[in-house]
């Protein structure tokens, strides 16, 4: 890096605390001043915004929200819910974060990862059809599709949701990097039977901790799955079913109702770095993330491609513009899956390439215009 060049960091979650500090820390204090740290009236108050936040479910009802201690777990707590587990195949994808693969398999479910779209990341609804209709052989029944709506952008889903109708499957929404994105107008996470979503302290809504939360628009799903992430409590002590112990604590809580009010705004700003971004690489030797038409894209990571990602993001260091990975092994080729994960008829080909060449610009509301300003210079520097 030149010296004197300032680094614009890949992300800076602390820069958001420092931005909402008195608000945070008030409502911080509101909730160790109440003496009611887990399942109090922070976490209460919290499921209920944000529902309302979410508004009705595609089938007209509700949606109702349930805190629990992280977004693996809301996906595990879904599953559960629904009663898929051991003898039961989940679809989902390979560029996503390891959780959503991991979630499937600590239910004792079987993951079946397919491909992905090039352009937008995001699951291949063709591949899907053809896993639903033509299983592979060997596997258990296909009871589930986890839909990851990747980066900020949502998937293809109206071709999922269609194919899973017409072939009796459960279609989840991951909603880990996408909160308050939309498609065609619709609420991303209103239009599966249920969706999950991080409140890691990277997301758009984030916590200053671990937190999750999970959105359904069925009401008795909701209350089953409550009373899961509490030992299968319906009544205090007594466990009416197996449960496991996965809470949103009320101090995350707290602090995540100071930043749902907040979100859209830091939504729309994180648009405006994208437009800066879009602009400076017009005419350049990489092109901008596409966008799905119909999609409001929330920009958890502006996302690009080069087959010499290695020098582009050095060049991009010595500007003192941060990058990362996301992902840079797909969840089928780490050691852990590694020739044993069950894959589509494609293998993932497009997912191993896209690993090989996607990294991540500087990305969140607290950028200032002048670190955008360096970040679009260098981007600019890109095709000299």
């Amino acid at each position: 890096m030149n010296a004197g060049i300032p680094m614009v960091p890949q992300a800076d979650p602390g820069a958001a605390y420092r931005a909402q500090k008195e608000a945070i820390d008030a409502a911080v204090a509101r909730a160790l001043g109440s003496g009611w740290y887990i399942l109090g009236k922070e976490g209460d108050a919290f499921e209920r915004e944000y529902g309302a936040w979410l508004g009705r479910h595609a089938g007209g009802a509700p949606m109702t929200a349930v805190g629990c201690a992280n977004g693996t777990d809301a996906l595990v707590l879904i599953l559960r819910g629904l009663g898929i587990g051991e003898g039961s195949t989940v679809v989902t994808v390979s560029h996503t974060a390891v959780a959503t693969v991991a979630a499937i398999e600590m239910t004792g479910a079987t993951p079946l990862l397919v491909d992905i779209d090039p352009e937008h990341y995001t699951m291949d609804p063709d591949e899907l059809v053809a896993v639903l209709e033509d299983p592979p052989p060997g596997l258990p029944p296909i009871r589930a599709v986890i839909a990851v709506h990747l980066y900020g952008q949502a998937c293809d889903l109206d071709p999922m949701l269609a194919a899973c109708e017409r072939n009796g499957v459960v279609l989840i929404e991951d909603v880990a990097q996408a909160h308050g994105g939309r498609l065609d107008g619709r609420m991303l996470g209103t239009m599966g039977r249920a969706a999950a979503f991080s409140l890691y302290p990277t997301k758009n809504l984030a916590a200053l901790g671990d937190g999750g939360v999970l959105a359904t628009g069925d009401e008795a799903l909701a209350q089953r799955i409550a009373a899961i992430r509490q030992y299968g409590w319906h009544e205090r002590y007594i466990s009416a079913e197996v449960g496991v112990n996965s809470r949103l604590d009320e101090l995350q809580a707290a602090i995540l109702r100071v930043r749902l009010p907040l979100l859209d705004a830091g939504n729309a700003r994180r648009r405006v770095i994208a437009d800066a971004y879009d602009a400076a690489l017009a005419g350049g030797p990489i092109a901008p993330p596409a966008r799905r038409a119909g999609v409001e894209h929330v920009f958890h990571q502006y996302v690009l491609r080069s087959a010499d990602r290695t020098a582009v993001q050095a060049r991009l260091k010595s500007q003192g513009v941060g990058t990362g990975i996301h992902y840079p092994m797909p969840v089928h080729l780490q050691p852990a899956y590694k020739g044993r994960a069950a894959l589509g008829p494609a293998a993932c080909a497009e997912t191993a390439r896209a690993a090989l060449e996607v990294f991540s610009l500087p990305m969140y509301p607290e950028l200032t215009d002048a670190q955008v300003e360096q970040v679009c210079g260098a981007l600019k520097g890109l095709a000299e």
